[in-house]
């Protein structure tokens, strides 16, 4: 009953009334002066204020009338509901329940983000509250400030539904400044309470070379509490485009579908388009499903609309359990290739695996037990024959590939010296189909064995720096002959701290490293956690038998590798790089990638180098070295100015740059960007795109970003 039963219950004390009929919570009204008069009225004068269920009133007077059950209060009035609604008025007069009324010179804050402004409100029903002449905006007021505020709506009605968190405003005109600039009959936006509200969106205005200038403008539609759809037509002088995203939450999942229709004048006789959906489901016995769907209606059209950079497309269905000793998976893939150079018909599109493991921990024999079954099958849809028209293109080449592997692991300690050994056995069955030169295929059987020696060393200082050194050398073998069968999977090999002490090294099991073999090397690394810290290692393989499926610029091949560098370092003023090269005795870099970061209170920086030298066998005629760099500035409590660039140092010239730059404050967010990209081909040409958008904060939930308050003051913006 709020305030009201407040009263009551203090009036039907003082009037001597039989408590019983007052239920309410019980409640607090404190002034500096309280009687009753002869006619029963009450009167409370001075710092009057008053608490209840969480809503506090305070005001200069209040004074009820018990034969018309009004409540007649003076400001100046502020009431707290304690929810994030607050009403601050001059005058106000109320029905008992405060269910109806009205407040003159009234003020109601929402969320404290949104603040309307009027000469008149009236409550009615206790659910809807009415102000007439009023002035709406989220920004900061300052009371001796003469200048009107950075935007706000003026309109001759706004009611406020408190039940479905909703504003109506009839007449309604947008001002900048104190400048009309659109004016809308009837308007409707969700309060600053609103998690999810049936409406507009954030417009943004882009500008594209080749699509011409356009608006883009979003409606969200909510369909229930589990599940919207996004509605966003884009207008431009080349294009009239619908782009739509739809979201469903289920009681076991969620799937969400993106997608854009367009008719344009890029390719004026043909509809273009595309769709990408994702979704995961949990499943009895904890498996899970996933998918995800990628398809486009033809190669540029993603380019053209810069709605993604990716130049080659992957669907997907799975199925997978993954428990603490155990993991089940079994996939499809589809993949669509978006590249001039690369023809769908004699790729291996269709991709099928499945895979087990499952480990033991006997007690018998100590250690641990691996076993793993694996399944591979990849499909081109030509049906001719390997390298059919003689130029070197596999055309039609179908594999089909079962794998099972059997590991034992168990690890000993020797004083300071830690052992850890390994001895298995693993099986091959590999299927060729329309390849003549490989026939049907080949299996074996590959034991393997390995020994592992480490020598960790630590030391630590008085001022609590810790360094960690750890030589370590592994002895390895993988018996049986090399299988022949086409390299399918495993064209494109790495070489780093992840699998230097691995048995083979191919990314997949159609092939595998074979004979004996050492790994040899060492870590470093230092821990100071009031200064900088570092990492490194260091490591070579050294074989019995040079390995002939290892391209050069894996820097696995011959008989000794290529020597493996890698390290990072932080310090303590937010500066990070981390790197990774290959290079041989005659310090010939075959890879390098370096990234660096540096970030503080007002600045990121971000910057990377890559570095492959020219390899033929891995269709690389010419070396690849790019360059990118990213970065935000701080300009003050309001400007952010970002940039970003990447550089191909081959060509000698950019490949993509974009900048931007925003200003935010308490009640708008203004954001300007554009950016180039300078690549070219058949179907995919340079574009410059600009883009702007304008947001009124307040009409939306709050998101957790900080944002700055302008102040009122000298330095007020």
């Amino acid at each position: 009953m709020g305030l009201a039963a407040l009263l009551i219950l203090i009036f039907g004390w003082v009037a001597g009334m039989a408590p019983a009929q007052t239920s309410a919570v019980p409640a607090v009204l404190v002034a500096d002066d309280i009687q009753v008069t002869r006619d029963r009225r009450l009167i409370a004068r001075g710092n009057v204020e008053a608490f209840q269920n969480g809503t506090r009133l305070t005001a200069q007077s209040i004074e009820y009338n018990p034969d018309t059950g009004a409540l007649t209060i003076t400001g100046p009035i502020v009431i707290d509901d304690g929810a994030g609604t607050r009403i601050l008025a001059n005058q106000a007069e109320l029905s008992n329940d405060l269910q109806n009324g009205l407040l003159t010179g009234a003020r109601l804050v929402l969320n404290d983000q949104l603040q309307l402004a009027s000469v008149q409100m009236n409550r009615v029903n206790g659910r809807y509250t009415q102000l007439y002449k009023t002035a709406v905006t989220s920004c900061h007021i300052c009371g001796d400030d003469p200048r009107p505020p950075l935007w706000q709506i003026r309109a001759k009605r706004v009611i406020h539904d408190e039940e479905e968190r909703q504003l109506y405003f009839d007449h309604a005109q947008l001002r900048i400044r104190n400048t009309p600039i659109l004016y809308l009959p009837r308007l409707r936006l969700p309060d600053p309470s609103q998690d999810r509200a049936t409406g507009f969106l954030i417009p943004e205005l882009q500008s594209n070379s080749r699509l011409g200038t356009g608006l883009r403008l979003p409606y969200f539609i909510k369909l229930g509490d589990h599940r919207d759809l996004t509605l966003t037509p884009y207008i431009a002088n080349n294009t009239r485009t619908l782009e739509f995203r739809y979201r469903q939450a289920f009681r076991r999942g969620r799937i969400i579908f993106e997608g854009a229709l367009s008719d344009d004048e890029l390719q004026p006789n043909d509809s273009r388009g595309f769709l990408f959906g994702a979704g995961e489901f949990n499943l009895n016995r904890d498996f899970v499903l996933q998918f995800d769907i990628e398809a486009v209606s033809d190669d540029a059209y993603l380019n053209d609309y810069g709605y993604f950079n990716k130049d080659r497309l992957d669907s997907q269905i799975q199925v997978s359990r993954a428990r603490r000793d155990e993991f089940i998976r079994l996939s499809y893939i589809n993949y669509k290739s978006l590249r001039d150079d690369e023809d769908d018909a004699v790729l291996p599109s269709d991709v099928l695996e499945a895979l087990y493991e499952r480990r033991f921990f006997p007690k018998a024999v100590g250690g641990e037990i691996r076993l793993s079954a694996a399944a591979h099958a990849h499909e081109r849809a030509s049906r001719l024959d390997f390298d059919a028209n003689g130029d070197g293109v596999v055309d039609g080449r179908d594999v089909l590939r079962f794998n099972v592997d059997a590991e034992w692991l168990r690890s000993f300690q020797l004083g300071g010296l830690q052992v850890q050994t390994r001895l298995g056995v693993a099986g091959d069955v590999i299927r060729v189909s329309d390849d003549s030169i490989f026939d049907d295929g080949d299996s074996g059987i590959a034991p393997k064995a390995a020994v592992t020696l480490r020598y960790p060393m630590v030391r630590q200082s008085a001022s609590g720096v810790r360094q960690h050194i750890e030589p370590f050398v592994q002895f390895g073998w993988v018996g049986g002959d090399g299988l022949a069968v086409p390299n399918e999977e495993s064209t494109r090999v790495e070489f780093d701290e992840g699998n230097l002490l691995a048995l083979s090294r191919f990314p997949a099991t159609d092939r595998r490293e074979r004979g004996w073999a050492v790994a040899l090397g060492g870590t470093w690394s230092r821990i100071d956690p009031n200064g900088w810290s570092a990492s490194l290692t260091l490591g070579q393989i050294l074989r019995e038998e040079a390995q002939t499926d290892f391209s050069d610029t894996t820097g696995l091949s011959g008989t000794t590798s290529d020597f493996l560098l890698a390290g990072q370092m932080k310090f303590d003023g937010g500066l990070a790089v981390s790197g990774r090269t290959l290079f041989n005795e005659s310090f010939d870099v075959a890879k390098a990638e370096v990234r660096g970061d540096w970030s503080n209170d007002r600045l990121d920086l971000g910057g990377s180098y890559i570095w492959i030298s020219e390899d033929p066998a891995i269709d690389l005629p010419s070396p690849i070295g790019e360059f990118t760099f990213d970065g935000a500035y701080k300009i003050d409590r309001f400007w952010t100015a970002n940039v970003d660039w990447r550089y191909d140092l081959e060509e000698g010239r950019a490949a993509t740059a974009g900048a931007g730059i925003t200003y935010t404050n308490e009640c708008v967010r203004v954001g300007l960007s554009i950016n180039r990209s300078f690549a070219d081909s058949t179907t995919i040409e340079p574009s410059t795109s600009l883009g702007v958008t304008v947001s009124l904060r307040g009409f939306s939930a709050h998101t957790g970003e900080r944002v700055e308050t302008r102040s009122c003051g000298k330095q007020a913006r």
